[in-house]
């Protein structure tokens, strides 16, 4: 017991620094978005246009819809869910599939931050917090999981579910932002 952490000692081989780590890492990335996204898309979308003409241009005018208040209500319906899925692995001591796929998505989404950055070859909105925050707290939660003998083998699949759960929390926090606030 004299090297356990205090996680250990309070009840489970995980822990609340694991678990409930997740929403806390989410909220430091998602004060740089909030920071940053409305500013952003104003200041860039007439070049983004012009780089990459194959883009549709129903996609630009979406995005560049998006003002600060239905991104904020947005990033809000989106912590519900990180919220919900980090409540979901303290429960369950990071076993919860739920908990996991969200720790996977998170991950997921701090790398396309990094390459959505390559790609413009630019700052883009998380693309700070992706290598400092998002995929290091990931990837050490990880790292606990598979100590504690609780995560699941992560196949392609798993990474696809991941990647599937992430785009789809985004889209449905923007279409209920979109109608609460009437935009």
């Amino acid at each position: 017991m004299q090297n356990s952490s205090r996680d250990e000692r309070i009840g489970g081989a995980v822990g609340g620094t694991v678990t409930l780590g997740l929403l806390a890492a989410w909220a430091l990335h998602d004060l740089e978005e909030l920071a940053t996204v409305p500013g952003w898309w104003r200041r860039r979308l007439p070049a983004l246009r012009e780089r990459f003409p194959a883009v549709p241009e129903a996609v630009w005018r979406r995005a560049g819809s998006v003002d600060g208040q239905e991104f904020a209500v947005a990033v809000g319906v989106v912590a519900a869910v990180v919220a919900a899925a980090s409540a979901a692995g303290r429960l369950t001591d990071g076993r919860s599939a739920a908990y996991q796929t969200a720790l996977n998505a998170f991950g997921l989404h701090g790398l396309v931050h990094l390459a959505q950055a390559g790609l413009v070859r630019d700052y883009t909105p998380g693309s700070v917090t992706s290598p400092l925050v998002v995929v290091p707290f990931t990837l050490w939660a990880r790292r606990r999981l598979r100590r504690a003998g609780v995560l699941r083998a992560t196949r392609p699949r798993d990474l696809a579910v991941a990647l599937g759960f992430a785009g789809a929390a985004t889209v449905v926090a923007h279409g209920v932002a979109r109608r609460l606030t009437g935009h």
